[in-house]
This record gives structure tokens, sequence and C-alpha cells, in this order.
């Protein structure tokens, strides 16, 4: 590199990429560069074009909390991208004000000649600055071959197993195990069409499809870097969201706002309770209020104590632990009824500090509203004046102390902060009940209650019940009201079928749901449909920065063991795709409810213009409000200023360190210093 000369702080700054200050990657931070070094703001520029590539890639950003702007291309009296919206100068310094650019393609402004486009270009090769081409084709303007030359390729990518080469798994895809495959839900549609040309001078392979061409790579040409991506894809596709992670560092030269992990967390209902049992001729559940006639009473189902071995043993052998939601009430009733022994109890107890345990309430009273099952659906019970008739404070905080204290005595590792209701009940439940208990705050607080479980299905939002906060769950479709395979495909079925193929034609009412094309086989349709489709939900829910917990229900560990082939398929698929620098995150209850907090604060942050964040040279400033903590991502390497001396930023996950960060004592912004 050419010794920078100090002497003349006006230079341009192309005569800074002259003097070698300037370059594709991180500049070194010597004391020659430190001054003449342009501060790059911590903020990517989007160009939208309404293509699912790229609002793909938006959802990304904004799921790991990283700030960008968007100008939309289609837009009249849109925000024109030139010089003067790109970068500036602060304090004498030259200032790019956004670190990296997502565009629709390698020329998102229509012609290499228009203005806009120009100036874009100048940009990127004057401040080193990097542009992901979201969706493009085969061709040499991108650094590779037509897909006709030299045995390139295009054609329809569903169940195409690709593979992250050598330079991919040195560089920004460092966390993947190596092969990508492709998602393949129909064969009745085109899910993912692709073109693999051969790699020019300037252009490396990050991702090839089996026929050997490049569907994802950088090309540096006439001094910038583009990441060529030569695949349709949307944000919801499983192979999107394994690629995501890379295509964010690739842009960012591993310095970012944001930080994601991968996790999955699985909650276990009614443990010690019985659950009701589906009949297949009444198509409904005896002991349900909406559940008249049917063949007669039907056997309840419950874990025994090999179900139990069986868990603790699963869970060994996975290295992956669930969390056992008691009912102890509804134990000890069970154990009255059955001479007085309960072998399940006992292998629990004895397995306890196998599993994690949260309070489910003593005996899942329903906490809401006082029931009235005399109509079908129930209804709220009324007072003499009409008004509602409400479960008392004192039930709820009872139903809740009842049940820690019995787990305290038993030695659970029980956190009397934590708690899920039965059936989520005290919390509005539409459309009977729309609003929360009004007593169930208080009940939350005598009970010194901080994270209530909420169901995802209704309310995806954290939100406060009192001085409470609630933590989102998603429901798996896995029933409780099965222990077989059969009965669940023929619950399934009834849900999931039209009228006409003897369904219930809930699905034909439901614009969110799909019907079946035919009813499944009842002896084969869990392992071949059921499971796929519930497993597949699963990994997209833990491949998206969303820390909220899956909830299944102790008969899922019963019988014929339900549960278990879907965390099989959910856990494999996914380390058949990562490396081990990238674990499954399992978080318990207050730890999701804190992230989550922690997601939504950072988002409102952002959203209002809160947080200042740049890097000049080998130094990475963040400024953010009083009391809000700062989500950050860097190399390995990277130390932390503090007031005497430095600390190891962060903690490694995907081959990067990241972390919730706030500034040292006695200082005002969190300030690092990245490796040279």
């Amino acid at each position: 590199m050419k010794k920078a000369n100090r002497s003349r702080a006006g230079r341009t700054t192309v005569a800074l990429i002259a003097a070698g200050v300037l370059a594709a990657g991180i500049p070194a931070a010597s004391a020659d560069t430190a001054a003449t070094a342009p501060r790059i703001d911590l903020k990517v520029l989007v160009l939208d074009d309404g293509g699912s590539a790229v609002d793909a890639l938006v959802a990304q950003l904004k799921s790991i909390g990283l700030p960008y702007q968007t100008v939309k291309l289609n837009d009249a009296g849109r925000q024109k991208v030139d010089a003067a919206f790109l970068s500036d100068t602060v304090s004498g310094r030259p200032r790019a004000k956004f670190q990296g650019v997502v565009a629709p393609n390698e020329i998102p402004f229509g012609s290499a000649d228009a203005p806009e486009q120009t100036a874009l270009a100048a940009y990127e090769k004057t401040f080193g600055i990097r542009q992901i081409d979201a969706y493009t084709w085969a061709h040499p303007e991108v650094g590779l071959d037509y897909t006709d030359q030299n045995g390139g390729w295009a054609g329809v990518l569903d169940g195409a197993r690709t593979q992250v080469t050598a330079d991919g798994k040195a560089g920004p895809f460092s966390y993947l195990d190596g092969t990508v495959p492709f998602e393949d839900n129909s064969a009745l549609v085109s899910e993912s069409y692709g073109y693999a040309g051969l790699p020019r001078d300037g252009y490396t392979s990050y991702l090839t499809a089996p026929t050997g061409g490049s569907l994802v790579g950088s090309y540096t040409h006439d001094g910038h870097s583009e990441l060529i991506v030569t695949f349709a894809y949307n944000q919801y596709q499983e192979q999107f969201k394994v690629l995501a992670r890379g295509m964010v560092e690739w842009l960012t030269q591993g310095v970012h706002l944001g930080q994601s992990r991968n996790y999955f967390a699985v909650h276990v209902d009614d443990v010690f309770a019985p659950d009701a049992r589906w009949d297949t001729t009444a198509n409904c559940t005896p002991g349900d209020f909406d559940c008249a006639g049917g063949s007669g009473p039907t056997s309840d189902i419950r874990m025994t104590a090999a179900d139990a071995q069986y868990a603790a043993q699963w869970e060994q052998t996975n290295g992956f632990t669930l969390d056992l939601l008691y009912n102890a009430g509804s134990g000890e009733e069970w154990k009255a009824e059955n001479g007085g022994t309960d072998a399940l109890t006992a292998q629990l107890l004895a397995d306890k500090a196998k599993f994690r345990w949260e309070n489910h309430t003593y005996t899942h009273e329903f906490l809401g509203c006082v029931q009235d099952t005399t109509t079908v659906p129930w209804t709220c019970a009324k007072n003499a004046d009409g008004s509602t008739k409400w479960v008392s404070r004192s039930d709820i905080s009872g139903q809740i102390n009842n049940n820690y204290t019995w787990g305290v005595q038993k030695g659970l590792p029980v956190d009397r902060t934590e708690l899920v209701t039965g059936e989520h009940s005290g919390l509005k439940t539409l459309p009977q009940q729309p609003q929360d208990n009004p007593n169930l705050a208080a009940g939350l607080l005598d009970a010194g209650v901080k994270w209530v479980g909420s169901d995802n299905s209704r309310e995806p939002q954290q939100r406060a019940v009192g001085k409470a906060l609630t933590v989102p769950r998603y429901p798996m479709n896995v029933y409780y009201n099965v222990g077989g395979a059969a009965e669940m495909t023929d619950e399934y079925n009834w849900i999931y079928t039209s009228k006409a193929d003897g369904g219930s034609g809930i699905c034909e009412d439901n614009p969110t749901s799909t019907c079946l094309p035919a009813p499944l086989d009842t002896a084969t349709g869990y392992q071949t449909h059921i499971v796929p489709q519930e497993a597949a939900t699963a990994l997209r829910h833990a491949l998206g920065n969303d820390p909220r917990p899956h909830y299944v229900h102790q008969s899922n560990l019963a019988e014929e063991r339900l549960l278990y082939p879907v965390l099989d398929q959910v856990l494999g698929d996914y380390r058949g795709l990562f490396a081990d620098s990238a674990p499954v995150v399992n978080l318990r209850q207050r730890d999701i409810g804190t992230e989550l907090g922690r997601q939504s604060t950072w988002a409102k942050a952002v959203a209002d213009g809160k947080v200042t964040a740049y890097r000049i040279g080998t130094a990475v400033t963040v400024q953010a409000p009083s009391g809000v903590v700062a989500p950050v991502t860097a190399p390995e390497g990277t130390q932390q200023q503090q007031l005497l001396g430095t600390t190891v930023f962060g903690t490694p996950y995907a081959g990067q360190r990241s972390a919730w960060s706030s500034p040292g004592p006695l200082q005002a912004a969190i300030t690092l210093k990245l490796p040279a």
C-alpha cells in the first residue's frame, strides 16, 4: 500500500483510491490511513423493483435488525439516486451513507449509461461499497458465460442439491456444511428457476448447481464488487433462508448492526395430566364442549414411565432439551384415581435434572371468564347485572402458586417468573372472550410471573399483561388429542379436506388454508405428508432469527410417540445444512422473552432514526438511545474499547462474533476495534 499524504486533507475521494486507502475489503487502520479513511455509515441502501428477490433480502435485513433505506424504483416522484444522496462530508471527512446496496439486478436503473447508474457505480468504486444483484441471468456482464456455452445450464431447480464451493466455505458461507437442497413442495408447480453459467475472469463461485455452473458468486470488475445470484427465490423458501446470512455478511464485509441466531425450543404441555382422545366416528373430541354424540367414551392419552425414559434417552442422543410444562394437581388426581401410585410421576422426578420445567398451573383450570358450557360453542357466563363473570384474582394466583410450590418441594428446577396457563387462558380468546381477564395481571403479579406464554397463531407480537410480558408460542400441527398416526391423520383429513371429500370443509371457508387434493391414507399419511410438512415449517421458523418456542402436548410423547419423527427430521435436516459453528440455540422461556423484547425495542429505535453507527478504517462506533442495547456483528478478533484497555467482543456464532452491546462504564458509545 502506498503511504498516504496527510498534508493534503482536502483531496478528493478519487485521489484516496489512487493512494490505496480504500479497497473492496475493510481497510487497515494505520496511522497514515486513520486521518484520511472515509466514514462509512452502517446502513444498507435497497433499490426495490417490487420483485420477490429484493423483498426476500429486505425481510432478512429486517429480521436481524440491520438498518436499511428503501428507494422504490417504480414510484413516480421517488428519491433520485445521485452523488448527493449517496455521500457527503462530515467534519471534513468523506462519508458514504450506505455500507452496501441491494439491487434487483446489475443495472437497476435500466441502462448502463443512465445518470443514476453512473452515480451508483462511481459511489461503489470510490468507497469500496458492495452490491447484491438479487436475481439476474448468466451473461458476460456479470462475469458468467451464457448458459448455452461450455456446459452451462438453465432450468427448474426444484429438488436440486447444490454445493457450497471451497471459496464459499472459506468466505461468506463458512457456516454451511456444504450441501444446500432446493425445496420441491409440489409436483404440480415449478418453485425455483435458475441459470448456471461457467465463471469468467474476476468471478468467484460460492454455490454451484448439480451441472457445475455457478448460482451464487462474487464478480469483481471495474473497481467494485457484486454478488451475483442467478436463481429465483422468495423469503419463505428454505434455500434462501439458508444462504441469506452469507449474502448479508458478504454485502457488509462482516461488519454490521443486527445479529442472528438459529433458534429452536419445544414446550411439552400438560405433563402429568391426561389428554382427551379424538373420536374418529363423531369427528370431534368427547369432553370438548362442541362434541355431541359419538361412539361413547374414549380412553384418555397419558405418558407412561417407559415414555418418560424414552424422552430422556432421546434428549441425550440428540443433544436437545425439552421444556416440560407440568400440572401437578392433575397428576395428583390421576394418582388418587389409580390406586395412589403413579409410575410416570416417579420416573419424571427421578430424571428431573434432564429436562427444563415450567409452571402450567396446578389443575389446568381455565383462567379467563367463567365458561357457560350449556351453549355450543361455549360462552362467557354472566352476572345478574349482565356483566361478564370472571375467574377471580385469588383463583389465578392460587393455581400458579400451588403448582410452583409443588415443583419446589419435589426439587424441580422451575423458575417462578415463567408461566403458561392452560389453553393460554386468562388472555383474550376470540370470539368468546375479546379481552384479557381483568384479574389476570394482578394474579400474575401476586405469583411473581414476568413471562406468560401466548398463542402465536392468535397473538404473534409480544405485549404487556400488567407487569408481565407475553412470549408467543408456535402451535405445532401434531394434535393434543391423538396418540397414534392413524388418529392423527384422520383428524388432519377432517380439517384439511373438502366437504365433497368427506372433510369438514374448514379449509374451503378459511382464506389462509388450502384443502388437500384428496384425503391422506391413514396408514401412511402421517409419515409421508404430515411429518415433512410440519418439520419444514418448524425449520423455517428456526432459520428466521425467531426465538419463539413451539408447543406440543404430553400425549405426543405417549403411545406411538408422534412428536419424535418431526423433531428428528427438523434436527437432522438442520445438522445436514449447518457446520458446527452454527448450532441450534435452545433457550428457555425467560430468555426467549428477553430476546423478543430486545428485538422489538431495537427495531423501534432504528425506525425512529435514533441510532448512529459507522466505521472509519478499523474503528466502529455505535450510538443508541439510553437503555437500548444494540445488536452488533463483527469478525473474529474484534475488540471492544473500554475506559482502560480492551476486551474480546461478543460471542462466536456462524464464523462471526456478535452480541447485544452497550457502552462500557463512563462511555457514551460502543467502540469496536476490528482486526487489521
